[in-house]
């Protein structure tokens, strides 16, 4: 059984700083990409930060100079660093991942989510 356990959302004033982690367990191969998504209420889920196993990144251009993902792969985690928050933050962040099980079976997974509100 695969699984993705997030942590370090919360509450925080505009302007300040959270640092999300997503470390996924289990029966894996490989890790192709993880990424964390964001869903306020009444919007669509959408990709906020993504890395690949080799590295290479993508932002939303929303959150373009102020967040910043990396990635452990020994730990197969990933972490979104958030800096200078805004309230349109907001929302249900979940971390997703793209990789293989032991059984070379390719899977996407998804975290529970992660609370953030950031306040004005």
């Amino acid at each position: 059984q695969v699984r993705l356990v997030e942590s370090g959302g919360g509450l925080v004033q505009a302007g300040g700083s959270l640092r999300l982690s997503c470390a996924a367990y289990g029966s894996i191969f490989s890790i192709n990409a993880m990424g964390w998504y964001r869903q306020a209420p009444g919007k669509q889920r959408e990709l906020v930060a993504q890395i690949t196993s080799g590295g290479s990144t993508n932002y939303a251009d929303s959150v373009k100079g102020r967040f910043t993902i990396s990635r452990d792969n020994a730990k197969n985690t990933v972490y979104l660093q958030m800096n200078s928050l805004k309230p349109g933050d907001t929302g249900v962040y979940y971390c997703n991942t793209d990789l293989r099980t032991a059984q070379l079976t390719r899977r996407n997974y998804w975290g529970q989510g992660t609370q953030v509100t950031v306040s004005s």
